[in-house]
């Protein structure tokens, strides 16, 4: 086993610490329901801790005064030591989510390196205008960093997720506090790791793992915290915007779940169309934002598609996500499992 499995910490200010309340959670791989670890059970006091540093680096560290080339070289080193740990991360990303081990090597692995020299690349290139107007003035912008960000990240793809919120805070010069799944943290912990390792300075990325009622709530409601992304669910988005609005009246930008219906129509390809249909909802185990969960079929055209559907499904490799020959692998969690049981009801 590559995968690096140890007892999961808080970061804060670039050092791995226990939560203040000293509470623990386990961390269960869901395709054997055991337990692979436990990790931190931060709140509001841990949450706290972190802003302020978040907001210490912001203000006086050595992040304020770097220049956009050198944040540049810290996200490229960072996607180099992603692409070195590659095969290790996606052996953690599958133990602690349950996608196919194919799936975390060359889908999600790749997208989060690719994430990181793409924002390593547009460091340097973000910059504001000159504007003429009449008369002896000077007219112009600034891109300026918001300041000290919170991002709130989901189970689904927990270190993609981690690479889309942290790149382009990270190439703007702003500092974070990161709050993974509950289900999930054990790659948003690796990624701290390295991130420390390419050259990040203390308190530029802060990591508070925990539930989303206590540690996630802190930071949505935090008035020193500037702006919260959150990737989840439409009713906790909501919840969210409502927290940022009741406080700090803090910048929000939201990611939220939908389901979207597949339209087949007699005169398509039904081959291809079967194919479509196939991937997007079973593709990661149906858990996307995006995920065809619907099918509208035209008529003519019904019974022949459903049956083209129903063979290549039952053709599907379900097994250990370990097993690079598995195709599907284990829903996030008992409790996901059973929301998808329970759609069968309706």
């Amino acid at each position: 086993m590559k995968a690096q499995i140890k007892p999961g910490k808080i970061l804060i200010n670039n050092e791995w610490s226990e939560a203040a309340s000293g509470k623990r959670f386990d961390v269960i791989n869901p395709a054997t329901e055991t337990k692979i670890t436990d990790c931190a059970e931060g709140d509001l006091e841990d949450v706290n801790r972190a802003v302020s540093a978040a907001r210490r680096a912001f203000e006086t560290g050595p992040w304020k005064k770097m220049s956009a080339r050198e944040r540049g070289r810290i996200l490229n080193r960072t996607a180099i030591l992603l692409d070195k740990y590659r095969e290790e991360i996606a052996e953690l990303e599958t133990l602690n989510n349950g996608k196919p081990i194919s799936e975390t090597l060359h889908v999600d692995l790749t997208l989060a390196i690719e994430t990181f020299e793409y924002y390593a690349g547009l460091a340097d290139k973000i910059h504001g205008e000159t504007i003429p107007v009449n008369g002896p003035f000077l007219n112009y912008t600034l891109r300026e960093p918001a300041g000290v960000v919170a991002q709130i990240i989901p189970w689904n793809f927990p270190l993609l997720m981690a690479a889309w919120k942290l790149g382009p805070a990270l190439a703007t010069g702003c500092t974070v506090v990161l709050k993974p799944a509950e289900q999930t943290p054990l790659s948003a912990l690796r990624l701290g790791e390295i991130l420390i390792e390419a050259g990040l300075p203390a308190g530029v990325v802060n990591i508070v793992t925990g539930f989303g009622p206590t540690a996630g709530a802190a930071l949505a409601r935090h008035m020193d915290v500037d702006k919260v992304a959150f990737t989840g669910s439409t009713d906790i988005g909501k919840l969210i915007m409502k927290m940022a609005s009741e406080t700090n009246l803090k910048r929000v930008s939201l990611e939220l779940g939908g389901k979207a219906p597949n339209i087949v129509f007699a005169d398509s390809n039904l081959d291809d169309a079967v194919n479509g249909a196939l991937r997007g909802i079973f593709f990661n185990q149906g858990e996307v934002c995006c995920a065809g969960s619907r099918l509208f079929v035209e008529q003519s055209v019904h019974d022949e598609f459903l049956s083209k559907l129903k063979t290549k499904a039952e053709k599907l490799i379900v097994g250990d996500p370990l097993n690079p020959k598995t195709q599907m692998g284990a829903q996030v969690s008992e409790e996901q499992f059973k929301k998808i049981g329970e759609a069968y009801d309706v």
